[in-house]
């Protein structure tokens, strides 16, 4: 059970460094707009907001991956909760396949970190 925790833990914490790239480093090119439906004015206008955006997602990546590495239950638990509100928050202001995409992986991964414990 550790392991798949571990493994969800990783998944979410992979998609969060996916994020850090696409909002940092695309955010302003065909593939960015592409993704996050936007026009070339929208992506210009917002792109330092999308990278301070993508800064906080690398952050809880970081946060995810000294969890697995330190081995605690507690760490992991805090990021989990810091990615699934953010998600709630993103799905209810920006997007609703935010909260499949974000705040769900993130609640599964947290319930399995906890049958683990």
């Amino acid at each position: 059970m550790t392991l798949l925790a571990n493994c969800a833990v990783a998944l979410v914490a992979l998609s969060h460094l996916a994020f850090l790239v696409l909002e940092m480093f695309f955010w302003d090119h065909p593939v960015g707009r592409r993704i996050f439906g936007m026009t070339a004015e929208q992506s210009r206008f917002s792109k330092t907001l999308a990278a301070n955006q993508g800064l906080y997602n690398g952050f809880l990546a970081a946060g995810l991956a000294w969890g697995l590495w330190s081995g605690g239950t507690d760490i992991k638990t805090f990021f989990l909760v810091c990615v699934i509100v953010a998600g709630l928050y993103g799905g209810a202001t920006a997007k609703r396949s935010i909260w499949v995409t974000q705040a769900l992986p993130a609640l599964v991964a947290l319930a399995l970190v906890h049958a683990a414990a």
